[in-house]
């Protein structure tokens, strides 16, 4: 079945609105015997007003959304809040609801200047990276471009404040959904406003995708999810390793670099005595040596199923050291919402477990 075309349960194809453009919207009104102006109502209900169904738009006249509202056929395509979590430091975390029943993660994390929501791009994960709860529940499909794009709107419609950045962290590998990952950034840039700038899109690398990316030409930045300075490591941490290796990966990525003109964003999750020694900091530092990047480092976030530790302060700070002193611009990822398992798909999990009991 192709994610959310059709109905549960049902064979009759559902035509969502969500992620269409003012121009495709316009055209659909007019489709419909409606003056065109309406199109922009629609757009404006659709990505400002948060509308969740055609009978919410109340400029439409009655009758029309009457008519609507007994055609299976078309719908907004929104999800529903399957469960809702907040914590002490103003992180929420989402349990979406999609129309085939399968269930979704989403985050806001506020801070004082803005309000950034962690976006999903498939249900699970393909990739099975060992330290990662989302890659332990498995793969069932790839989001739609509008359930992807219903993300971000929920986030600020619950949390009552405007979405100034995303970032494509959540659950699953977004270059593995290419076509709708590139869709929803469009309409989260025109539709919704947001700057491409204040978008970025994590990737544990994909063979030839990297390359393929920078071509869409797109001021957004790139954090490949690295995790490992040697290719022993990491594909002791990240099965698909075996399939790219280190020396393509960073290959693809100086061609990003210089297809693009923008910096790399390297993302590094220390595990204790796997990859945070000092040593594997310089190999580190070696690596992406020449590069126009940055490393975050995130120390790791513990995972019921995974036999990974959080290293010390200590081993955290002497790591930072040493790519310093190799001149190497590095940042400590801040950990929010520990106590609503912030590590991606730990929610999820809990719940999926839950229910097997």
């Amino acid at each position: 079945m192709t994610a959310n075309t059709l109905s549960p349960n049902s064979s009759t194809k559902v035509l969502p609105l969500l992620g269409r453009s003012l121009s495709e919207l316009t055209e659909w009104v007019v489709s419909q015997s409606q003056p065109s102006y309406r199109g922009k109502q629609l757009h404006e209900w659709l990505y400002v007003r948060g509308a969740r169904s055609l009978g919410d738009i109340t400029v439409f006249p009655k009758s029309w959304r009457e008519e609507f509202a007994q055609d299976p056929t078309v719908e907004i395509g929104r999800s529903q809040i399957h469960l809702h979590k907040q914590t002490r430091d103003g992180t929420e975390k989402f349990l979406l609801k999609l129309a085939d029943g399968e269930i979704v993660e989403t985050v806001g994390i506020p801070t004082s200047k803005r309000l950034t929501v962690c976006v999903s791009t498939q249900v699970g994960c393909p990739m099975a990276c060992d330290f990662c709860a989302t890659g332990k529940g498995g793969f069932r499909r790839n989001l739609a471009k509008h359930e992807i794009i219903d993300q971000v709107l929920t986030v600020q419609e619950v949390m009552q404040q405007r979405v100034s950045h995303i970032v494509f962290m959540g659950m699953g590998e977004p270059l593995l959904n290419y076509e709708n990952l590139v869709g929803a950034i469009a309409v989260i840039n025109k539709d919704i406003g947001i700057g491409q700038r204040n978008i970025t899109v994590s990737t544990v690398g994909i063979p030839n995708q990297i390359p393929r990316f920078a071509q869409e030409h797109l001021q957004v930045t790139l954090a490949v999810s690295l995790h490992a300075p040697t290719q022993e490591v990491r594909a002791q941490v990240i099965p698909s390793a075996d399939r790219y290796p280190l020396i393509a990966l960073m290959d693809d990525c100086r061609e990003y670099v210089e297809i693009t003109g923008r910096r790399i964003s390297f993302e590094y999750t220390l595990l204790a005595g796997v990859n945070d020694s000092a040593e594997q900091a310089q190999q580190l530092a070696h690596l992406i040596r020449g590069f126009q990047s940055h490393v975050n480092l995130i120390p790791y976030n513990t995972v019921s199923d995974a036999d990974y530790k959080r290293p010390s302060e200590r081993a955290i700070q002497t790591f930072v050291q040493v790519l310093e002193d190799a001149k190497i611009t590095v940042s400590v990822r801040r950990t929010r919402g520990l106590e609503a398992d912030a590590a991606c798909g730990q929610l999820r999990g809990q719940h999926e477990k839950a229910i097997a009991k």
